[in-house]
């Protein structure tokens, strides 16, 4: 493995710089909202675009085995290019809601090509201590996640187009790091021709399923919580009467946490075991979805902003973990198409979860509603109790 520490380090990079086109929008909600004159609803259907892209793209490339077939870093590179070309399309004076969807769907679609398939690369070269590598791979995936909203915060004092022209240009560099510095790995296993029936004999396997479907209530919860982290904030705030704080900063220091936690738990995992160290941070975090309403009548800030960043480290720690059992519980020749598949049905999961939670809080004012995210870690919890 010491072998591979530089290719590890171009992955995570790489991983990093793309995937900060995921909330690129996200970051300008703002300034987008102005510019075009939308509703105040419109980042749920930005982030639900995105999500809905990248569902329909981890789809295709499920079906179609691309990952398997073909060599990972030519479509990891060829994805981050087309990604980084239609988040420019945000920037088009001519935009309207339906067309800013349609740029933010393509988007997402070709982040199908960027954050399973940089798993599937890693896969490829770590054999051993898996859980630890995939850590710090979606750990730049959490800190590439949040990053639009510290450039926010950052250009203020530009024009709102420059966040999408960076992130664009990162995603570009990352998918050049990955092509000239990671070849395909040693323990990659080519597919040789179209298996469409690959995606459903991944799930005979029961350690599979047990896997997947904790996974599943994993991203339930997830991206509903990084969604909704600015209206957590701003709602506090309020309540509370508090001035002069930047959202988007503490936006990103809150979700970007999440990377370090995901390194973390690779290490834990090599000592507790990886299932039950996904199953420790899935509890933890259902836990703090049930008492979040309660969290609002915390009257020191400073409290109510811990509680938010220990959210944020065990909402997330447990993703790589998954991943790894999936991974090590999905044949060789269609593993890429097992991690594409599992990512398409959780992604999947975060648009219901996301577009219930956004209604919901349209409807009524009640703080109870955030509780809803623990639904999904507690059927994960189940689903990973019954694969013992």
């Amino acid at each position: 493995m010491k072998s591979y520490r530089n290719i590890l380090i171009f992955i995570v990079v790489a991983q990093f710089f793309c995937t900060s086109l995921w909330f690129a929008g996200n970051g300008i909600i703002t300034q987008l909202i102005a510019q075009f004159e939308l509703s105040k609803d419109a980042l749920a259907y930005l982030t639900s675009s995105v999500q809905f892209g990248f569902i329909t793209g981890t789809l295709l490339y499920a079906l179609l085995t691309i990952t398997d077939r073909f060599s990972p870093s030519k479509v990891f590179m060829i994805s981050a290019f087309c990604g980084a070309f239609f988040n420019l399309g945000v920037i088009w004076d001519g935009n309207s809601l339906a067309t800013l969807l349609v740029f933010r769907f393509l988007t997402g679609f070709f982040l199908a090509g960027i954050y399973p398939v940089g798993m599937k690369i890693a896969t490829d070269y770590f054999d051993k201590g898996l859980g630890k590598s995939l850590g710090f791979l979606v750990g730049a995936l959490v800190v590439g996640t949040a990053f639009p909203h510290l450039l926010s915060d950052i250009l203020t004092d530009f024009s709102w187009e420059i966040v999408l022209i960076s992130t664009s240009i990162l995603a570009t560099i990352g998918g050049l790091l990955i092509f000239l510095f990671v070849p395909d790995g040693p323990f990659r296993k080519a597919g040789q021709q179209l298996d469409l029936s690959a995606i459903f004999r991944v799930f005979k396997n029961k350690p599979f399923r047990s896997a997947a479907f904790g996974y599943f209530g994993h991203m339930w919860e997830l991206y509903t919580f990084w969604a909704f982290v600015p209206i957590l904030l701003k709602t506090y705030t309020d309540i509370h009467s508090i001035e002069n704080i930047s959202i988007s900063s503490l936006s990103f220091y809150i979700i970007a946490v999440g990377g370090i936690a995901c390194v973390i738990g690779g290490y834990l995992s090599e000592r507790f075991g990886t299932k039950q160290t996904a199953f420790t941070a899935l509890f933890l975090s259902a836990i703090c979805s049930l008492i979040v309403p309660f969290s609002f009548a915390i009257s020191s800030f400073p409290i109510f902003l811990v509680f938010l960043f220990f959210w944020s480290m065990v909402v997330i720690a447990d993703s790589p973990l998954f991943s790894t059992l999936v991974a090590q519980n999905a044949v060789a020749e269609i593993k890429g198409s097992a991690l594409t598949i599992v990512n398409c049905i959780g992604f999947s999961i975060t648009i219901i979860s996301i577009l219930i939670l956004n209604q919901l809080s349209t409807m009524t004012s009640s703080l109870y509603i955030y509780s809803l995210m623990a639904i999904g870690p507690i059927l994960g919890l189940m689903a990973l109790k019954k694969g013992n």
